[in-house]
């Protein structure tokens, strides 16, 4: 027993994950598809007896997979737990939080914050999940990574479609300030600690990323990145734009 616990909480020696296959998609897939069903049982949903039972489902697994990737790291010392990796500052991580919080209470600041992140930085995580390159389906730290990333959307549009929410101009000011603040919270640390490299910003990760084409240089590198989220911002919030500006013709 306890040979397949540390097989399961542990990692390969051997890379036992590769982009765009069957492992890779169907998470991405079955995420889709619960939206998709979601949108379809909207009033249905939002009528039910259980609606908040709903919410506060999606909100612990949320905080379960999140604190499911520190339980892992001290229930196997041999991963190396350490400062340069494993500090709270990812903005997947803090969307996973966020987004608990925002779906029990209903709270619309929360909701712009996430909304944004999820569809602009986020996005890449699911289209090259690193992490997950020594961890295989038949991994703790895979089904750990697909829940946090994947239940982060469900919760957007589950207050979406279930409950009318919806970003606004000001959230995108909001959803802009808390990044800034997180991405200043990781750019002292990557100059504290050598090594370290939150929110990819220090260097290029030596597993396969769509980060690969930024710059080593770190102003150019910051400078193309926020280039490339600001444009995601736009692109995130431009069906609302369209919506309200058709609504007003």
């Amino acid at each position: 027993m306890k040979e397949f616990l540390i097989y399961l909480w542990g990692q390969g020696d051997t890379p036992e994950f590769a982009l765009f296959t069957p492992a890779h998609f169907a998470p991405i897939l079955a995420m889709i598809a619960a939206i998709l069903l979601i949108r379809k049982y909207a009033d249905r949903i939002r009528a039910s007896k259980h609606e908040e039972k709903f919410r506060y489902g999606i909100a612990f697994a949320l905080i379960c997979s999140e604190m499911a990737y520190y339980w892992r790291l001290v229930a196997l010392p041999e991963l190396g737990p350490n400062p340069v990796d494993n500090l709270p500052i990812a903005v997947c991580g803090w969307a996973a939080i966020f987004g608990s919080y925002m779906i029990v209470g209903k709270n619309q600041k929360l909701f712009d914050i996430i909304y944004f992140w999820l569809l602009s930085g986020s996005l890449f995580a699911l289209l090259t999940p690193t992490p997950l390159t020594y961890c295989g389906p038949t991994r703790l730290r895979y089904w750990q990574f697909w829940t946090e990333h994947t239940f982060g959307y469900i919760a957007v549009f589950y207050m979406i479609f279930v409950h009318g929410m919806r970003p606004y101009p000001k959230s995108i000011i909001r959803s802009y300030v808390a990044l800034l603040i997180l991405v200043g919270i990781a750019y002292w640390t990557n100059q504290l600690i050598p090594g370290a490299n939150y929110l990819y910003m220090a260097r290029p990760e030596s597993a396969p990323s769509v980060l690969d084409i930024l710059p080593p240089n770190f102003l150019l590198r910051f400078l193309v990145m926020f280039a490339v989220i600001t444009a995601m911002y736009g692109l995130a919030y431009l069906p609302w734009y369209r919506k309200d500006k058709k609504a007003k013709a």
